[in-house]
């Protein structure tokens, strides 16, 4: 029998698996706090700028560099360079290793900085094309054209910062790589704070943040790819192989893996015609989505993807299988839940952490609905980040864009449909079923190419992980009078909240214990492990 067709609940978990799981608890531990210090940011701009003009202009400056980072740094670019870099590494050869990433570096390099140049010049017409419903004020596009051409070369350092994330992931260090995005946040803070109450127009502060935010990134992970000697070096050799080979992998896959960005610039071009206010409600609304996005469904695509990329080198899909299954459980007993939080503790949510200064009791509400639309794909997000990296293991680029292509277009056609109704709201729903849409496809068509389906146990796992969640919401709809009711201080609903996420988080994981989910059990022997003296 096949390793790949053993339950879990019948064998102890392998070493794979908790290499695995020891990998995305480091990344999922600094995403953490790199999460509460971009709530600690948004906290800040929520209070100084709220849904205004300002805070409009401020996000579409920062969703054109975000979008080309996740695109290209961050989501093609890695998922192409990654599989490529690990066969390298599979030869041994450290010297051919080292030469292919320098090339890889300088072609990087080299193209950014053109982009950079064409973009920053061409900048009017980028932002006539985001941002059309502008057109009819031209004090905020031109402050929106102003402040991206602060924040976009930040394209190009984050860009490198992703090469040297993957260079870094694929030697398993990954504590580096994750620690970076705070620096981002922390950057931005100071300016917000310190620097824009000096500024004829504060929200520069924010675009100047953001710019030496991917200066601090790219200076805090050099050090750490000399330590492993694989420092960047100039070397032009545009006829590499390793850059036409990541080229070909990276072309289609810039569609295949950030379909999600696709959508959410979509929604962004939608928006910009929608009242006022409305890119801001869906920023604040993603931010908290973001939050069990990052530590779940990016921590583990980004611990996944060496490891299937280094298993499809070798040839194992078996092993590649077996990773996979890992990766999908941990998704869904993780996200479940914290859809069913998210859903429930919405406008407290939003409330307790935005609703101040500028930002009104109103915006809360209408930020809370965007909210609820997000959430119902948080699962669904997070099955898309784990999913996907397994057809660039297997160097197959071409399925994820056929697939990435039909949940775009669905999102379009969704997004036409619920913004009359639902306003906002709807472009957020469209971006939830057009997600559910794409993970679907992409396990539909892995089973088709390599005969991957979840191990045995994997439904039961499902039912056991609803069922904790059902009871985790008794929990959750019993607090909701204290933190609804804002005749009760802001300290006071702090305090509910964080005794009510702890209490769920306890009953959820206790009922999981009860219910025997394996996985559970799995995490909690790992924890005790580490907790005995050597």
């Amino acid at each position: 029998m096949s390793h790949s067709n053993v339950s879990p609940a019948e064998n102890p978990p392998t070493t794979s698996t908790h290499s695995l799981l020891r990998s995305v608890g480091v990344v999922s531990f600094f995403t953490f706090f790199s999460r509460l210090l971009g709530f600690a940011r948004d906290i800040v701009i929520a209070r100084g700028f709220g849904a205004g003009m300002g805070a409009d202009a401020f996000i579409v400056a920062l969703k054109l560099p975000n979008f080309l980072r996740r695109l290209f740094a961050e989501g093609a670019f890695s998922t192409a360079f990654v599989p490529v870099f690990s066969d390298y590494l599979v030869r041994g050869d450290r010297k051919e290793t080292h030469e292919a990433v320098c090339a890889v570096f300088t072609a990087l390099l080299v193209v950014l900085t053109l982009l950079v140049l064409i973009c920053l010049a061409a900048m009017p017409w980028l932002i006539y094309l985001l941002a059309p419903g502008f057109n009819g004020n031209p004090e905020k596009i031109q402050l929106t054209i102003d402040l991206t051409r602060i924040t976009f070369p930040y394209i190009l350092f984050i860009a490198l910062v992703a090469l040297a994330g993957g260079i870094l992931n694929s030697h398993d260090h990954f504590g580096v790589p994750a620690a970076t995005p705070m620096l981002l946040n922390i950057c931005m803070i100071g300016c917000a704070l310190f620097l824009s109450p000096h500024l004829d127009e504060p929200s520069a502060g924010l675009a100047i943040g953001v710019f030496l935010g991917g200066v601090t990134q790219l200076a805090m992970q050099w050090p750490a790819l000399k330590k492993i000697g694989m420092g960047f070096s100039w070397r032009w050799d545009p006829k590499h192989p390793a850059i036409a080979r990541t080229l070909n992998l990276m072309g289609p896959s810039v569609l295949g893996v950030s379909v999600a960005q696709i959508n959410l610039l979509f929604d962004l071009f939608i928006a910009s015609w929608l009242p006022e206010g409305s890119i801001s409600y869906l920023y604040y609304a993603d931010r908290l989505v973001e939050f069990p996005l990052g530590l779940v469904g990016i921590a583990m695509a980004t611990a996944i993807l060496p490891a299937l990329s280094a298993r499809a080198a070798a040839g194992d899909i078996d092993g590649l299988h077996e990773q996979l299954d890992i990766g999908l459980r941990f998704t869904l007993l993780l996200n479940i839940p914290a859809t069913v939080a998210l859903i429930l503790l919405r406008e407290p949510l939003v409330a307790l952490l935005f609703e101040r200064g500028a930002f009104t009791a109103d915006t809360t509400r209408q930020a809370a609905q965007a909210l609820f639309a997000y959430s119902i794909g948080l699962t669904f997000y997070s099955l898309v980040k784990v999913t996907a990296p397994a057809f660039y293991a297997l160097k197959d680029t071409r399925t994820p864009v056929r697939i990435a292509i039909t949940a775009m277009i669905s999102n379009s056609v969704l997004n036409i449909v619920f913004m009359f109704p639902l306003q906002h709201a709807g472009l957020a729903l469209a971006t939830s079923l057009s997600a559910l849409l794409n993970a679907s496809l992409l396990l539909h068509r892995l089973h088709q190419k390599t005969g991957f389906s979840p191990k045995p146990g994997f439904w039961t796992m499902f039912g056991k992980t609803i069922a904790a969640s059902l009871i985790m919401t008794v929990i959750l709809v019993a607090a909701l009078p204290y933190l609804e009711n804002r005749g009760y201080s802001l300290s006071f609903r702090t305090l509910v909240l964080t005794a009510t996420v702890f209490t769920a988080s306890s009953v959820y994981f206790a009922t999981a214990w009860i219910l025997r989910i394996q996985e559970v059990r799995i995490v909690f022997s790992m924890m005790r492990r580490r907790k005995k003296p050597k």
